[in-house]
């Protein structure tokens, strides 16, 4: 025999931030380790399956893909082992020593954003295998790769600073994890709890499990059976299975279609947003299946982006079981498959919205960004999706959400047009003078007040035939309705009206009477073609550069008293009616969130108050 190498290496500071974390968080989640290593196992196996269709000379061709797990009391262990693809030198420190595959970076910023508990997270980054030292006081990892020319290997560590990795002569090809089990967690080397934890967390994975020579694990392809042999306990396990989940799935779609193509389908929506904990964007995760057999557990093509929130598997007898991942995009097949449970997951949320509308809402405010994304992105679906969007409005119960479809019922008659007010707030929303004339007149008005709000009614422009219309723009037709108070002449009006555009200059396009204001002097519009305050907000976010000035259309309030009063003093003192002329102009510009430099509007202020103290 060969002398033995041994080579040493120290944990990258992730890793050990990682360990410690693992370590000492998760006392009530321990046993979850055997899971993470099965399913690593069975990751192994799956991706050997895809080598073996591509490449001849893999090694060892003849061994099992199956898990074999032996618990051996006396010694003390516990030991896992696979014969998926496993490992070289370099995918031993890349795999186990350094944050590069392991989703370890994203799993610590999780961790730190949500203040959560590690073990509703661990399965979701990959970082599975080091829950081996929850249990272990040292882990070996005896491993071969697939490749003829790969070299036996076993990794050591007592999960503190680092490992060493020595060669070894009798390792076969995979992954062989042996654990030196903790005193306190002696447990885990007895057999019959070692059945009970991989029938309670994977039941559902597709190689056989083997215990003692026994298989322990009862597979069955979940999506293909009839939806009354399933019981709920079955589903959510499969939902936790499938999507590496801890929590409940929200709703759940099981169907099967012979046309326009074969599918049988079995899709989650979970019940917690992992994108709202200000993680990175999440991949997709419904499986597509061709009879059973695996074609691609994460497919990037077949569903809209916006639905890469929804979990579960897809399964199709009409896909070529030779359909690659690289070809998957150009299949027709493919997109026709895609667009039909596109369809269906959407009609099932409408179904569902409909039913138990609080449960919807609940739901909608965790999940509302894959829909308003939905609907500025995926043409094909952005009609229907518009019938899941929810919001205040003017007529909405108190912490209530509505819809379009309910807006339309409430629409009074004769009026074609749904109008909507975009803004940081509702308390922002309603404090500001655009919805005067709108409450007079018995009009509702959507509030949306979601940075993205602005691109979302951009895209869709109508509901069911109805105009989209923005009441801070300019060009919205009003009725006339009978207004309180005495109103300046039309004489008057016009004269005021000259004489502030030509004190504002090019600062506003024009300057009239409206029929937008009860209780407020003026009111500041963007013209139609105009750029908005949230929209100006986005550029200047873009590019710190952008500087261009808002131009805005006035309109005022000829019955106002300030109005009026304004009009008598630009004749009788027109220094003065400069001055408060600037001042409700910025005014307006300030309840538009309009106005970008308030140093002339601070300046003003102050004179306007030193003339009132005489």
């Amino acid at each position: 025999m060969s002398e033995m190498t041994s080579e040493k290496h120290v944990f990258q500071a992730e890793i050990q931030q990682l360990l410690d974390l693992v370590v000492h968080s998760l006392y009530t989640d321990r046993e979850i380790f055997l899971r993470e290593l099965i399913s690593n196992a069975s990751d192994s196996m799956e991706k050997l399956r895809h080598v073996e269709s591509t490449e001849k000379d893999v090694h060892d061709p003849e061994l099992p893909l199956e898990v074999v797990v032996t618990a051996d009391k006396e010694a003390g262990t516990l030991t896992i082992e696979d014969h998926g693809i496993g490992m070289s030198r370099e995918e031993l420190v890349e795999n186990l020593g350094t944050i590069a595959h392991s989703g370890t970076k994203a799993f610590l910023e999780a961790m730190k954003e949500s203040g959560g508990t590690p073990s509703s997270m661990i399965g979701q980054f990959g970082v599975g295998f080091y829950s081996a030292f929850m249990v272990a006081d040292e882990v070996e990892v005896h491993t071969r790769s697939w490749r003829q020319d790969g070299e036996g290997l076993v990794w050591k560590s007592d999960g503190k600073t680092g490992y060493e990795i020595e060669d070894s002569e009798d390792a076969k090809r995979g992954v062989k994890i042996v654990l030196k089990l903790k005193e306190d967690q002696k447990e885990y080397a007895e057999d019959e709890r070692v059945k009970h934890l991989i029938e309670t967390y994977s039941n559902f994975v597709g190689f056989p499990v083997l215990v003692d020579g026994d298989r322990v694990n009862e597979v069955e392809a979940l999506w293909l059976k009839n939806k009354s042999e399933i019981s709920e306990e079955q589903y959510n396990e499969f939902y936790k299975f499938q999507a590496k989940a801890f929590d409940e799935p929200a709703y759940r779609l099981h169907f099967a279609a012979d046309a326009p193509i074969a599918i049988n389908a079995l899709v989650f929506v979970p019940s917690e947003n992992p994108e709202r904990m200000g993680l990175n964007k999440i991949d997709p995760a419904v499986a597509l299946y061709c009879k059973k057999v695996l074609i691609d557990p994460e497919p990037k093509d077949l569903l809209p982006d916006w639905m890469r929130f929804v979990k579960g598997v897809i399964d199709s007898a009409d896909l070529p079981l030779n359909i690659s991942r690289e070809s998957m995009q150009d299949s027709a097949l493919v997109n026709k498959l895609g667009a039909v449970i596109s369809k269906r997951v959407i009609k099932m949320f409408d179904k569902e919205a409909k039913n138990d509308p609080e449960k919807w809402q609940a739901f909608y405010k965790k999940f509302e960004r894959f829909f308003k994304e939905g609907v500025a992105t995926d043409f094909a679906n952005k009609d229907a999706l518009s019938k899941l969007l929810r919001f205040e409005s003017t007529m909405s119960e108190a912490g209530k959400l509505t819809g379009f479809s309910e807006y339309v019922t409430r629409m009074k008659d004769g009026q074609e047009t749904i109008y909507y007010i975009v803004g940081s707030s509702k308390e922002q929303i309603e404090a500001s003078p655009y919805l005067e004339a709108f409450k007079q007149r018995g009009l509702e008005v959507v509030y949306f007040t979601d940075a993205v709000d602005e691109y979302v009614v951009e895209a869709l422009s109508e509901f069911d035939g109805k105009k989209l219309q923005s009441i801070s723009q300019g060009g919205v037709d009003l009725d006339d309705v009978e207004l309180e108070g005495e109103a300046l002449s039309e004489e008057e009006t016009t004269k005021l009206c000259e004489f502030l555009k030509e004190e504002f200059g090019d600062r506003v396009t024009k300057v009239e009477s409206g029929k937008r204001l009860v209780d407020s002097p003026v009111v500041a519009l963007v013209p139609q073609d105009g750029m908005t305050a949230q929209m100006r907000a986005m550029m200047k976010a873009m590019d710190e550069n952008f500087s261009d000035e808002a131009k805005v259309e006035l309109e005022i309030n000829p019955r106002h008293p300030l109005v009026k009063k304004l009009s008598e003093t630009k004749d009788s003192n027109p220094d003065l009616a400069k001055l408060v002329a600037g001042q409700l102009l910025d005014n307006s510009l300030i309840a538009a969130g309009l106005l970008e430099d308030a140093r002339d509007t601070v300046k003003r202020m102050n004179e306007l108050m030193e003339k009132a103290m005489g």
